[in-house]
C-alpha cells in the first residue's frame, strides 16, 4: 500500500506541477523532476520532493529511484522527443504502472507503443468539456469512455414537478441521474422518490448521445 501511495512526476508545467500539487493535498507522497531549476526551486517546498534531472537518462532516473514507485506520470509538455524517451525508459524500468501526457493523436499512439500504461490529452479533453458547455444549455461535461458520458444541466421542463420515478427518465430519455442540486443548496444524491423542482442541477449518465441528448433539453 505504501508503494501505491507513492508518486514519481516528471515534468513540472501546468499539468504535472497542478497534479503533483493535487497528490499532495490528497496526502500522497510525490517526487517532482524537472529538467528546468528554476522550476524546481519554485516547487520546493510544496511537494514532498523535488530534484533537478534530466528524465531521458535511464541512469538518472535509477538514482532517483523510479522504479520504487507505484506510479510515475510523464508531464513533460511539448518535448515529443523526451517524453518518449522517458516513458520507454521508466518501462524498461519496470515502474508498476506508467501514465504518459499526450499532445496529440500520434504521440499517445507512439507512447502506447513504447508501454505507456495509459495515455492522456489533458488540452483536448478539456477543450471538449468547455466546448460542450459554451455551445449550449449542458453546464459540464464529462466523457468518461468513448460511448459514455457524465453531463451536468438545469433539469428540463418536462421532469419538473415529477418524480425521477414517474418521468420515467431512464425508459424514456436511455439517462441515470446521478445527483441532484436544489437552487441555494448542496448536491445530494437522487433516488426514485426525488421530486424534481425548477431550477434544480442535475448530473446525469448515460451514453454519450442520449446524455448529450438530455442535456440539451429545454
Amino acid at each position: 500500500m505504501a508503494k501505491e501511495r507513492e508518486f514519481l512526476v516528471i515534468g513540472l508545467g501546468r499539468f504535472g506541477g497542478g497534479l503533483a500539487e493535487t497528490l499532495v493535498e490528497l496526502g500522497h507522497e510525490v517526487l517532482g523532476v524537472d529538467v528546468e531549476l528554476k522550476l524546481v526551486q519554485s516547487y520546493s517546498g510544496r511537494l514532498t520532493h523535488v530534484v533537478e534531472a534530466d528524465s531521458t537518462d535511464i541512469e538518472a532516473l535509477q538514482q532517483l529511484g523510479a522504479a520504487d514507485f507505484g506510479t510515475a506520470v510523464v508531464a513533460i509538455g511539448t518535448e515529443i522527443e523526451a517524453s518518449i524517451l522517458t516513458t520507454a525508459a521508466l518501462v524498461d524500468l519496470k515502474v508498476p504502472r506508467v501514465v504518459a501526457k499526450a499532445i496529440s493523436a500520434p504521440h499517445g499512439k507512439i507512447l502506447e507503443r513504447v508501454g505507456a500504461d495509459r495515455v492522456v490529452f489533458p488540452e483536448h479533453d478539456m477543450g471538449v468539456r468547455v466546448g460542450h458547455s459554451l455551445a449550449g444549455k449542458m453546464i459540464d461535461y464529462f466523457q468518461l469512455d468513448p460511448g459514455f458520458a457524465l453531463v451536468e444541466t438545469s433539469a428540463p421542463k418536462e421532469i419538473v414537478g415529477k418524480t425521477l420515478a414517474d418521468a420515467e427518465v431512464r425508459r424514456r430519455y436511455g439517462i441515470t441521474v446521478v445527483c441532484v442540486k436544489p437552487q441555494g443548496g448542496t448536491f445530494t444524491y437522487a433516488t426514485p422518490d426525488t421530486v424534481v423542482q425548477e431550477g434544480d442541477i442535475l448530473v446525469v449518465a448515460g451514453e454519450t448521445k442520449r446524455a448529450e441528448e438530455f442535456g440539451e433539453m429545454e
